[in-house]
């Protein structure tokens, strides 16, 4: 199982693209949330995936920088079921609160020509706390994380090699998630900041966590290996380098603070 990071960044980033990411079984992908725009065709062009090998999408909440990706997905998969060139259906999940937003977006925003498959073709499946799917031959367990700001779900993966990956969003882990996240070989857990710097981003006030919040719970958890993203770009060049520096002082296991578009086995 591949994880390739396609955006790395919080929701006002420029130099790097917002946070989503896909787990890819050889030619077939589950592509996790899309980012804000028509850049997401841009990266998946360059990691080398091709929008007719994308069935699986999950849309972990409404925000903008999660949301509108997708909106350009489904018009150029719709676009290719049109043409000949999109084999199957594309299937998207997300909660019940989110099916009449990407329909109404799409509605608004997408020729007929398209979004007639909507339905068809392109189906919309709702999914509910702690509800399972089997995506990409894995089987996916999808949860509520408790959000106070917009309703929102993770999910935890177990690969065919009993590997399990578990997302918590962007939102830092609420304890409404432990059965889901407990037992992890690999936490995707969002930073929005250096500790240090948490007076000049504000973070809580955001409803993020820092990068010591963020280690000091994949410690306290026993997750060997620990995946930061959704940041600010300030550090860009350097984030790699100061986030680890950071979150090694709280986290004995493997960390990970990624580029956008890095690929890792798990």
């Amino acid at each position: 199982m591949e994880l390739t990071i396609l955006g790395t960044g919080n929701a006002a980033v420029t130099e790097c693209y917002n946070t989503c990411f896909a787990l890819s079984d050889g030619s077939r992908h589950f592509l996790v949330d899309a980012g804000g725009g028509n850049q997401i065709l841009k990266r998946l062009k360059e990691v080398d995936i091709e929008l007719a090998d994308i069935h699986d999408i999950f849309l972990t909440h409404e925000h903008i920088d999660h949301l509108l990706g997708l909106i350009w997905l489904i018009r150029m998969i719709g676009q290719k079921m049109n043409q000949g060139a999109y084999e199957g259906e594309l299937r998207i999940y997300c909660h019940d609160g989110l099916a009449g937003t990407i329909r109404t977006i799409a509605g608004l925003t997408i020729q007929q020509k398209v979004t007639k498959h909507i339905g068809g073709r392109i189906r919309i499946i709702t999914v509910g706390d702690g509800e399972s799917r089997k995506i990409t031959g894995q089987d996916v367990t999808f949860f509520d994380i408790g959000s106070t700001k917009a309703r929102q779900f993770g999910f935890s993966m177990v690969t065919r090699e009993g590997h399990k990956i578990t997302c918590c969003g962007d939102e830092p882990y609420n304890p409404c998630e432990e059965c889901y996240v407990k037992g992890s070989d690999w936490l995707m857990h969002e930073a929005f900041c250096l500790y240090r710097e948490a007076d000049i981003f504000h973070p809580y006030e955001k409803h993020h966590s820092t990068v010591k919040e963020a280690c000091e719970l994949a410690e306290r958890l026993g997750i060997p290996n620990l995946i930061l993203y959704h940041t600010e770009e300030t550090h860009l060049p350097y984030r790699k380098k100061l986030y680890t520096e950071e979150g090694k002082q709280y986290y004995r296991g493997n960390l990970f603070v990624p580029d956008d578009k890095e690929i890792f086995t798990v």
